[in-house]
């Protein structure tokens, strides 16, 4: 199936959660924007976006991605069906990303606990083993630092999800725009 869910809530960071999106669907990925609790979500910089549907109860997706911005995330961790689908999530070992600030939802739903992540420097974490590494999986956990780093983190998403996200990143120049050393 390989289909990604990028949950957004009002006040996210419109660059990580579009930045994923687009990279997904380059890579010929199923990627819908779901909003938490409305079909057009204005993000944090005030870009106003249209999702594909809203998170409900039924959520048949092989990932769930939860991008940053502080106003997004605090909006995150009040709904309780969002915790309860990271929490189904995880109990059934799919994958669940997180960029930015948003490792904190999951610190709240105590899915980092035992866990190795990373979060954008300021957030403030209480479980798991923290690391400054840019981008961090753990068993089906995909952590990233922050927003510079949403090209990273989307392309090893799109990777845990079966693309071959090679081909997509020479087409983008990604080795060229980030002094990046080109890997397999």
């Amino acid at each position: 199936m390989n289909k990604a869910a990028v949950i957004l809530a009002k006040g996210c960071e419109e660059g990580e959660a579009l930045t994923i999106a687009d990279i997904f669907r380059r890579c010929e990925l199923t990627c819908d924007l779901i909003g938490l609790d409305t079909m057009t979500v204005t993000g944090d910089h005030g870009i106003e976006i249209a999702c594909d549907g809203v998170l409900g109860e039924e959520f048949d997706y092989d990932m769930i991605i939860l991008p940053g911005g502080y106003e997004g995330v605090d909006h995150m961790k009040e709904s309780a069906l969002l915790a309860d689908t990271l929490k189904k999530m995880n109990q059934e070992g799919r994958w669940i990303a997180a960029l930015c600030a948003a490792p904190s939802v999951l610190d709240e739903c105590g899915l980092l606990e035992g866990k190795t992540y990373t979060c954008y420097p300021t957030v403030a974490t209480k479980g798991g083993n923290r690391t400054e590494d840019t981008v961090v999986v753990d068993g089906n956990i995909l952590t990233g630092k922050g927003p510079a780093l949403a090209w990273a983190f989307a392309y090893k998403a799109a990777d845990l999800l079966g693309a071959d996200s090679l081909t997509v990143k020479k087409r983008m120049v990604y080795f060229n725009a980030f002094d990046v050393k080109e890997e397999a």
